[in-house]
């Protein structure tokens, strides 16, 4: 019997369990985002459809990404009890029937009930994915496999957004919503016979003593407390500007429809691309390289955006795009190799921090937005991205330290 520590048991680049976990965590990248984003192009729909303000209509995104923060801190560590796939099957059909349900009871207070439990069901998917690919792949192959599950989470937010931005101009937005839900709803399935058994879990009762030391331990790192507060800027900013972009573009000189408004979300096929990419620039670069330079270029895309012209707003955006995922997929994978003795909290924390700053940045923008306009709100999220930089930076000199 083979000994299940030793490298040749870890799954490689080629092999076909290797191409089998691509295809389903790829799979549960695109259910559990599209799950969670699908409402974004909406926000103006649900302004007037519930009659609430352009910040109040963020708050089907806002609670859901704030539920999946706090449900990051702990489903990571209950799978270190009851294991990687059983914890995200049920999380992904938990999700795709939440979805379903909220199609069919549009009232404002149920409809945001249950977009926190399909962002507590998605932290299911989302803290749990990159646990399983640092316990199961080859160490020279995770940042490839991360970057490759991040695409599938930047296809899964393409596809809600452009799915749901798309079928709102023909169809009503529940009806949208639903047909979302039944395709998660298939893929659930698919994910439950395609997904291989973990090899290496290794099962650890549930103990306040383990799960606080897991904490303390992470959070004692100083490489690790920067990274934290990368995610929560990168996804801060990023939201933000995907959040309020809908309303900038119905006004003028735009004026586009809601579906031209959907169909901007094809500047996610540059962080498909990037996310994969950023694995091998940061064996070429290093990562404490590719991280600054890409906040960078997130600040150059966000200023083209300040053109009116519609060309010039969709080359800022693909730019935008493209360095936010090659910054988030070189983070998320120093975080994991950074994290060794619990990188389950490790990525539960980085998580936590990115969808918190999703949430809270997310949703407070709005009063921005809605005082100051697109330039107000450009000059705040340079103030963010700049203080990201510093952060970088700091994290560049420790490493050459």
């Amino acid at each position: 019997m083979s000994d299940l520590s030793s490298v040749p048991t870890h799954i490689e680049y080629g092999t076909k369990p290797f191409s089998a976990i691509l295809l389903s965590l790829f799979l549960a990248g695109f259910a559990s985002f599209s799950s969670l984003y699908c409402v974004q192009p909406m926000m103006p729909i649900f302004a007037k459809f519930f009659a609430v303000s352009p910040t109040h209509s963020s708050f089907p995104l806002s609670f859901s990404t704030i539920a999946l923060a706090i449900g990051l801190l702990f489903t990571g560590f209950i799978s270190d009890r009851f294991g990687r796939k059983p914890i995200m099957v049920w999380a992904l059909f938990l999700a795709a029937t939440l979805l379903i349900l909220s199609s069919v009871l549009p009232f404002w207070e149920i409809f945001l009930t249950t977009r926190i439990f399909i962002g507590i069901a998605v932290s299911g998917v989302a803290a749990v994915a990159m646990t399983y690919i640092g316990e199961e792949i080859a160490k020279k192959d995770i940042g490839f496999a991360m970057g490759l599950y991040i695409s599938g989470t930047a296809i899964g937010g393409m596809g809600g957004r452009v799915i749901a931005g798309v079928l709102v101009d023909f169809i009503s937005w529940q009806t949208a919503t639903l047909i979302i839900g039944l395709l998660n709803l298939l893929i659930a399935t698919i994910f439950l016979m395609v997904l291989p058994a973990s090899k290496h879990f290794k099962s650890y009762p549930i103990r306040f003593s383990r799960f606080k030391e897991s904490f303390v331990k992470n959070l004692a790192d100083p490489k690790l407390r920067l990274l934290f507060s990368e995610g929560f800027i990168l996804m801060g900013c990023f939201v933000t500007v995907f959040n309020y972009m809908s309303y900038h573009l119905l006004e003028k000189p735009f004026e586009l429809s809601q579906t031209w408004i959907g169909l901007i979300s094809i500047a996610y096929i540059a962080g498909i691309y990037s996310s994969p990419r950023a694995a091998s620039w940061g064996r070429k670069f290093g990562r404490d390289k590719v991280l600054p330079a890409m906040l960078i270029s997130m600040l150059a895309g966000l200023w083209l955006m300040l053109i009116p012209s519609i060309a010039v707003v969709l080359l800022g955006l693909v730019l935008f795009t493209f360095s936010f995922f090659a910054a988030h997929s070189t983070s998320s994978s120093w975080v994991s190799v950074q994290s060794l003795q619990y990188r389950a909290v490790g990525s539960s924390l980085y998580l936590f921090s990115y969808y918190m700053g999703s949430s809270i940045l997310g949703s407070s923008s709005g009063l921005v937005w809605e005082n100051y306009g697109w330039n107000g709100l450009t000059l705040l999220i340079s103030a963010v991205l700049g203080l990201g930089l510093f952060f970088a930076l700091k994290l560049k000199a420790q490493r050459s330290q």
